[in-house]
């Protein structure tokens, strides 16, 4: 975990500093959950100008701020560097869940998609900042037994050594849904069940997704301007949000 001095003096300088111009962003992975909410906040956020998403199945919303690409291989991003070209920042929040795919499927789509995306950005917009959801437990050594952990630490690492000038990676624990669903599995289920007492008990260890992603939407819009990678676990996640939106706070 970073320390909370970094944190404090991070989440001071994001309230502080005055966005000049309106942001261009880019969201991968909006028809999921917490990439949903990062799309509503966007769209609702006035110093964002444009927001584009990038996704393999249609949102069937319309807003005068949005432009949707389709896009139907992520293993290759080459065709998307025009639509990349001039953003401000990217907000990715592509994946999938554990047991949900093979594993070698599960690694392609968290390391590799990643990767690949971060790549034709890099070379469109080499000034864009970059806010990646990665998860808690994350282990960029590789040496973890779950699979999850060792394919985000090693999408992390890549990130890291990728040049971005400003990077965010947040590492959320439990991440609370907040409207219903269908969960994806027994633990979500579970998870969701007992709720109001794992909050109230274990509260550094939930996030709202509404909060996660409005957190990874302002940081890259209203962050610092100077260079700076920071991995942010889930206490520091909510102390960014108790800064920039206490009323939203504790969920």
């Amino acid at each position: 975990m970073i320390a909370n001095s970094i944190v404090s003096s991070h989440v001071s300088s994001i309230t502080n500093t005055a966005t000049a111009d309106q942001e261009r962003l880019v969201i991968v992975g909006a028809t999921g959950m917490v990439g949903g909410y990062a799309l509503r906040y966007a769209l609702e956020n006035p110093a964002v100008a444009r927001v584009t998403t990038i996704g393999r199945r249609k949102l069937n919303i319309s807003h005068p701020k949005l432009k949707e690409v389709l896009h139907g291989d992520f293993a290759d991003c080459s065709a998307l560097a025009e639509e990349l070209a001039g953003l401000g920042a990217a907000i990715f929040c592509l994946g999938t869940y554990t047991g949900s795919v093979p594993e070698a499927e599960l690694r392609t789509i968290t390391v590799d998609y990643t990767v690949e995306f971060a790549r034709v950005l890099r070379l469109s917009s080499p000034d864009a900042a970059f806010s990646f959801l990665s998860g808690s437990g994350a282990d960029p050594t590789g040496r973890s037994r779950l699979a999850f952990a060792r394919y985000k630490g090693e999408a992390e690492k890549a990130l890291l050594t990728a040049g971005f000038p400003r990077l965010y990676i947040f590492r959320p624990a439990y991440i609370y849904p907040v409207e219903p669903r269908k969960e994806p599995n027994f633990s979500y289920r579970l998870m969701r069940a007992i709720y109001p007492v794992f909050r109230m008990l274990f509260p550094n260890q939930m996030i709202r997704a509404d909060d996660l992603a409005a957190a990874m939407v302002d940081v890259v819009v209203r962050g610092a301007v100077e260079r700076r990678n920071l991995v942010l676990e889930n206490r520091d996640i909510r102390a960014m949000v108790e800064s920039l939106h206490p009323k939203r706070a504790g969920g």
